[in-house]
């Protein structure tokens, strides 16, 4: 066999090390793909994750698993996906506070969610504030003049310091001017049957919790924080309706990777991702959940970096008047 010459090899080995990764990148995926839920399994991360899991393996021919990682508000699993090698292989799906506030909210955090690399989003949660039925208000103008008159104020549940449903209720305190009790919980479902036993007053709840209760009548909604009513629940009033304008709030799930991650990988998982939410079928179950399926200007890389983006500007904000940092 005949050997090339020294200064041959030298020329061409640099070309081989250039060509190498990026054979590996446009063959992808070769093998199982880690999806990383930062957020306990039953939720709406959790329920929205296995569905887009489920979905992308079949579009890209490999198992896509999902991996629990919880803690500290997302991060223990949103730093564990950050950290991972970024070939592509190991996918994180965070939420608005886990991706956006969590920066505001911890000081010392191992990532930047503006420096991850977006996939994309896969759905909105619409967000209820609930009352226990036996509480005597029935709108929120009764409710607020019922908190002003509880010493302590009335009770407030939540899913955890830094949970979205946390940054919610630091919301709707900014924006009703009231001084409620906060409790928070160790996720969302132990808020929410506590507030169904009557153990407290109130809670902001995501629609994928909030629903089946409401549809039950295990507990009420005084609002739903958005623009508009949601199909599934038509009889809750919206925020302006229930005279709180200012409180409009949009959970969000959505789907990352590492920082550095090869384009041809990125390229195949948005456009795998992009298949979930054009399956007729996968829509409609979104919005059974009580989600909503991102409009098309909505989808893809780049409209999930400027959501980040704008979203870690919004809620440094909310956080630093709630004075909910610095944990």
């Amino acid at each position: 066999m005949k050997r090339l010459p020294g200064a041959a090899l030298a020329a061409v080995s640099p070309l081989f090390a250039l060509a190498a990764p990026t054979a590996r990148a446009q063959d992808f995926p070769a093998r199982q793909i880690t999806m990383i839920v930062v957020f306990a399994p039953g939720g709406a991360t959790d329920v929205l994750a296995r569905l887009a899991a489920d979905h992308m393996g079949r579009t890209l021919g490999q198992r896509v698993v999902v991996e629990n990682v919880t803690g500290a508000g997302g991060t223990v699993g949103g730093a564990r996906g950050a950290q991972a090698a970024p070939d592509g292989y190991t996918l994180t799906v965070g939420s608005n506070g886990s991706h956006s506030a969590a920066p505001s909210i911890y000081r010392i955090i191992q990532y930047d969610p503006r420096e991850l690399q977006p996939i994309g989003l896969i759905a909105g949660t619409p967000l209820y504030f609930m009352v226990r039925n036996a509480l005597p208000a029935r709108s929120f103008a009764e409710f607020a003049a019922l908190a002003r008159t509880v010493a302590g104020g009335l009770s407030n549940g939540h899913a955890g310091v830094g949970s979205t449903n946390h940054l919610a209720c630091a919301l709707f305190a900014q924006v009703s001017g009231l001084r409620l009790n906060a409790i928070p919980y160790r996720g969302e479902a132990p808020a929410v049957n506590d507030l169904v036993a009557g153990q407290i007053d109130s809670a902001c709840v995501l629609a994928l919790a909030a629903v089946p209760q409401l549809q039950a009548g295990t507990a009420r909604a005084l609002m739903l924080a958005a623009p508009e009513r949601f199909p599934t629940v038509p009889d809750v009033p919206t925020s302006r309706e229930a005279g709180l304008e200012s409180f409009v709030f949009q959970g969000w799930n959505a789907v990352f990777a590492p920082k550095g991650t090869p384009q041809p990988a990125v390229a195949k998982l948005s456009t795998a991702l992009a298949a979930v939410l054009e399956d007729p079928g996968v829509r409609r179950r979104i919005e059974e959940l009580g989600s909503v399926p991102p409009r098309p200007d909505q989808t893809g890389p780049e409209a999930l970096r400027a959501l980040v983006r704008s979203e870690v500007e919004r809620w440094a904000e909310v956080v630093r008047v709630a004075g909910i940092g610095a944990q």
